[in-house]
């Protein structure tokens, strides 16, 4: 029997595309959870590439993850759950940016956070996926389930709406004193 695949190697992505749809770290875990439960269970479903096959099994493997993903995460916005609270309030993210030193840029992910999660579902599963994920809009197209055009028109609309809805820029006044910034 072959080895399984390498499931671990995909978790970093996993988790920043599910901490982006979600929003909050403990439903991205939940998610991530859940997509890597389902992915072991449906383990004899995953095709990899046959020696004929000029794909990346990695590339291959990826792929089927985030579709699984995409599926698990649209199963439970069907379900409408409650939210649940944090255990504790302790940061899990180390590289996330801090308060001192570092307000501005703390606002402008927080607007970013906010534009994302304005957009309709479809656009920011899009934008996520093209835009943070790199994924192409074929590839794109095969997670969700969709034609490519649809990507294609999906994300224009998404990158209209957050050029809107970040088009109030934080700026620095001449003459203003060093470090601190204006908002117009």
């Amino acid at each position: 029997m072959a080895d399984p695949p390498d499931l671990i190697a995909h978790l970093p992505r996993l988790r920043r595309y599910a901490r982006a749809l979600t929003g909050d770290a403990a439903s991205a875990d939940d998610l991530v959870q859940d997509t890597l439960e389902r992915a072991w269970a449906r383990l004899h479903q995953w095709q990899a590439p046959t020696e004929g096959d000029l794909a990346d099994p990695a590339e291959r493997l990826r792929a089927w993850l985030f579709t699984l993903m995409h599926n698990v995460h649209l199963n439970q916005v069907r379900q409408r759950r409650l939210p649940t609270d944090p255990l504790d309030d302790v940061q899990d993210d180390p590289s996330a940016p801090s308060v001192s030193g570092g307000q501005l840029e703390t606002l402008a992910l927080r607007d970013i956070q906010a534009a994302l999660a304005s957009l309709p579902l479809p656009q920011r599963e899009v934008l996520l996926l093209v835009g943070l994920e790199e994924f192409s809009y074929a590839e794109a197209a095969a997670v969700l389930d969709v034609p490519v055009g649809t990507v294609m028109s999906r994300l224009s609309r998404a990158r209209a709406a957050m050029r809107v809805a970040l088009s109030h820029p934080v700026v620095v006044r001449p003459g203003a004193a060093a470090g601190w910034k204006v908002v117009k």
